[in-house]
């Protein structure tokens, strides 16, 4: 053991590379979508170091070439959960005791690795698992997913310096143990950076975890499983279980050594989990931690001062990036009249409707495909439901077709309603429902926004007017836990802005700061006491 107090210095965030014309990154791109898509992976198990073989197959296919399959993926069953635990445990002896600049070093190597001869890899699965477009890659598994490898380590020193006051006779510290069980990770389709992050900010923290990543995106979950063991990560600190919802994460519940829950994913599917965890209690070893991340119904609110060209373009970007598979996409806006009738209404159809919309290998388009089968069948629903409605209005898009990969049409949905269904539900699509209101309503509209949905997640303010800032500000305060002032509500970026929100929304434990990393934690107060006592009587007891 060192004798050093050993410092890691506050990084700064990844560069994001531009993928110019005739640029090397892109070149290095190409290539590697070429070789991945050229080959059919066989993705197995991978517990305590050891590949399984399940027999029980799922296929990762490519959302924007539904015929393509990428690869076949074994899926977990109860048998192989228990066994993921039992290696997460036995691994957890001795990572437990492995000094804190160690892991640091393994995860900082991980993001050395990612933001060099790895990034061309996973941004490439990226794409062609998940049909980002190379700027939505690049930023998600490559940029972000390094910043949280980067700043969960400093973070993690920088919740080890946190100790308390100490006196003349009593030395007095805060041990910040790892938790003692596992952790269950639970990862969504939508972001790599999330699906990397949540069983590895546990694991900096000395803690192991068990990862069942999303059924649609473990292909690129596996890239990021490989990752890890070439950083260095040990043998069952990290444990992939891809395979059903059920099957996975059932036993995984129930088990008496669970201590946390690091989840992303839907509000109905963590409210599920948070149920059975509560009606195991009695049987656990310890009261899990549970974080979770969920729904949103993200809004734009747009008052009369805003600039229009502002405006138009956080719509575009906010709704539609993505194809709207964001938890923080904008899904609702509120829009004043003399803005809407001022321009605003053209200029956001014609944009809309000239959107190129495609593969995410041909670079020149905005949007790709949405995940899968069953989430187009979700979005064109809303769509068809909002054709029929007499409350609501399809002014854009409303196109769509899976024939060749599950493509949707950007959506523009114009409703007199403003607690129409689509101003309510999550989407999470590339549909984008407008309410238009009077001017001098400005507060009264502020105040549905407010009550419309049961999340609270991201949300935007659009205006000039400091007034109206401060008072949306007010009465928004807990409408949104990432709020954002003149722009779009999408793009938190790890140590600038930690993302998460409360209501339905989750736990608001703040992925990207040193707030979630608390939670992979239980602090022991130690005091030592440095000239004891040698007789019990105190000195009050010596005169009558």
């Amino acid at each position: 053991m060192g004798n050093a107090i050993y410092k890691i210095e506050k990084p700064s965030n990844e560069p994001i590379y531009p993928y110019g014309p005739g640029s090397l990154e892109k070149k290095e791109l190409r290539e590697k979508i070429k070789e991945l898509k050229g080959k059919e992976l066989e993705i197995p198990l991978i517990i305590g170091g050891e590949e399984i073989m399940t027999g029980d197959i799922g296929e990762c296919v490519i959302p924007h070439e539904n015929d393509k399959i990428l690869g076949k993926y074994h899926k977990a069953g109860k048998d192989e959960v228990e066994m993921a635990i039992e290696a997460a445990l036995k691994a957890g002896k001795k990572w437990s005791d492995t000094p804190w600049e160690h892991r640091a070093s393994i995860f900082k190597r991980a993001a050395e690795l990612l933001s060099g001869p790895w990034r061309s890899t996973v941004n490439a699965a990226c794409m062609l698992c998940q049909s980002k477009t190379v700027f939505q890659a690049e930023i998600d598994s490559a940029c972000e997913l390094i910043d949280f490898f980067r700043f969960n380590t400093y973070y993690m020193t920088e919740i080890y310096k946190e100790q308390p006051d100490s006196t003349g006779t009593s030395y007095n510290r805060l041990e910040y143990r790892p938790l003692e069980g596992f952790v269950f990770a639970v990862t969504p389709f939508n972001f790599a950076s999330i699906a990397g992050n949540l069983p590895s900010a546990p694991a900096i923290m000395g803690s192991v975890s068990v990862w069942k990543p999303a059924s649609s995106a473990v292909y690129t979950a596996y890239w990021l499983m490989k990752l890890f063991q070439e950083a260095g990560v040990p043998d069952g600190v990290i444990n992939f279980v891809p395979g059903s919802g059920g099957n996975v994460g059932q036993p995984a519940l129930a088990n008496a050594n669970l201590a946390g829950v690091h989840f992303t994913g839907s509000t109905a599917v963590f409210q599920h989990m948070w149920k059975t965890i509560g009606d195991n209690i009695m049987n656990y070893k310890t009261y899990p931690r549970i974080v979770g991340e969920t729904g949103g119904k993200n809004f734009v609110f747009v008052h009369e001062s805003a600039n229009m060209k502002e405006v138009l373009t956080a719509l575009v970007r906010g709704a539609f990036e993505y194809q709207g598979q964001k938890c923080s996409a904008a899904s609702r806006a509120y829009i004043p009249l003399s803005m809407w009738k001022g321009g605003l209404k053209e200029e956001l159809i014609n944009t809309t409707e000239d959107i190129k919309m495609g593969s995410p290998e041909d670079f020149r388009n905005f949007l790709a495909a949405v995940i899968d089968k069953a989430a187009f069948n979700t979005i064109t629903k809303y769509i068809d439901e909002a054709k029929k409605s007499s409350d609501a209005e399809i002014i854009a898009g409303g196109e769509y077709d899976d024939s060749k990969g599950f493509f949707v049409r950007p959506t523009i949905i114009l409703t007199k309603d403003p607690k129409y269904k689509t101003m309510k539900e999550e989407i999470f699509g590339p549909v984008l429902t407008l309410y238009v209101y009077k001017d001098n309503e400005y507060e009264e509209t502020l105040k549905i926004c407010d009550e419309t949905s049961p999340y609270a997640l991201t949300g935007s303010i659009f205006a000039k007017d400091r007034d109206a800032i401060i008072k949306a500000a007010k009465v928004l305060t807990h409408a949104a836990g990432n709020f954002y002032i003149n722009d779009k509500p999408t793009g938190a970026v790890v140590g600038q802005q930690p993302f998460g929100g409360s209501r339905a929304s989750g736990t608001n434990d703040k992925a990207g700061s040193k707030l979630n990393l608390i939670r992979w934690v239980s602090p022991r107060t130690i005091k030592e006491n440095l000239s004891p006592p040698t007789d019990y009587r105190y000195l009050f007891m010596q005169e009558k």
